[in-house]
């Protein structure tokens, strides 16, 4: 019952066949690598973009953080959700190798909207060369609060933040579980909907550890290159990154393994509901219900494993989150312990 994060789990076994042949005689360094080649092309090919440019790094917070260097000048805001991974959890990375200030948007659980974007908007970069200047939108999908955007919905804000001639980022650290979820296309949820950069997730949906930048704007991968070296991301046995993402994507095996995580939060969620839990929207496989004093308790002598949440006076919350390799029976005992 290990439901506190889908970084807890271990890699796919698909996945580890694929190192495990990697490791097998000699490779270029540095990208040079011949899966990095098939890497480019089955991004390219998944997300109907032939002059996509993908670069590969093995945290999510480099791949976030770079990429809004590579597009955000240190004079410039990021508009982001103000409960966005890159805010309240990456310790300023962001910040750190842009030079930028992260502009907080408020929103119901966990999407910002297009009024609160444009109010946000409208308050920035009207001072001339006393104000920080817009700079950027960043939107995460799925959100910090386990909902997700719609590629309508992405494309209302992309709207906003294009007319005032800034381009978007999407930390899609768990970007297979929102696909899932809404049965949107990659390039739907994507570079159609206006996103110009995306973080690509792997290791919470079954990777070892490593994270795909996927620019849509072949203009800056030069740029983000330099940026990577510069920073230190530049693996030398870049292989190994190349061989779980070339694993990961192939024959849809990102998708599968996102609709095992997403099929057991659902599962999670509905049998919460059914025993009269507070399970507010959760649309893939991560949800914040509220349950009745004593149940974290229960629940923890029990053997399950989560993280207990800020609650309102008067009752108790947790973060439940499945993963890819989440059962059915993992989940019955759960809810049969609750």
């Amino acid at each position: 019952m290990r439901f506190a994060s889908d970084n807890t789990s271990g890699a796919a076994p698909e996945i580890m066949a694929a190192i495990v042949k990697a490791n097998e005689g000699y490779e270029r360094s540095y990208g040079g690598d011949a899966a990095m080649a098939r890497v480019t092309d089955l991004v390219r090919d998944i997300f109907e973009a032939p002059q996509a440019v993908v670069h590969l790094v093995a945290t999510g917070t480099a791949a976030n953080a770079l990429a809004i260097a590579t597009h955000c000048p240190p004079w410039g805001a990021v508009f982001c959700h103000t409960h966005a991974h890159i805010a309240e959890d990456e310790c300023n990375a962001p910040e750190f190798y842009s030079g930028a200030k992260l502009v907080l948007v408020p929103g119901e659980h966990g999407r910002m909207t297009p009024a609160s974007l444009s109010q946000a908007l409208a308050a920035t970069g009207e001072s001339g060369v006393h104000g920080v200047q817009r700079g950027m939108l960043s939107l995460t999908n799925v959100t910090e609060a386990g909902t997700v955007y719609t590629p309508a919905e992405i494309a209302a804000l992309t709207a906003l933040a294009r007319a005032k001639g800034i381009p978007c980022h999407l930390d899609g650290a768990r970007l297979a579980n929102a696909l899932v979820a809404t049965g949107a296309t990659p390039a739907e949820m994507t570079w159609k909907a206006g996103i110009d950069v995306l973080s690509l997730g792997g290791t919470k949906n079954g990777c070892l550890g490593v994270e795909g930048v996927v620019l849509f704007n072949p203009e800056k991968a030069w740029e983000f290159e330099l940026r990577r070296k510069r920073g230190g991301h530049l693996f030398s046995k870049h292989r190994f990154l190349s061989a779980q993402i070339e694993a990961y994507l192939t024959e849809g095996l990102w998708l599968r393994l996102a609709a095992q995580a997403n099929a057991m939060g659902q599962r999670l969620a509905q049998g919460l509901r059914d025993r009269q839990a507070h399970v507010p929207p959760a649309d893939a496989n991560m949800l914040f219900p509220e349950w009745a004093p004593g149940t974290h308790e229960r629940l923890e002598a029990a053997g399950a494993v989560y993280y207990r949440w800020t609650a309102p006076q008067g009752r108790e919350k947790a973060r439940l989150v499945a993963s890819w390799c989440t059962t059915e029976a993992e989940v019955d005992r759960f809810l049969a312990a609750f």
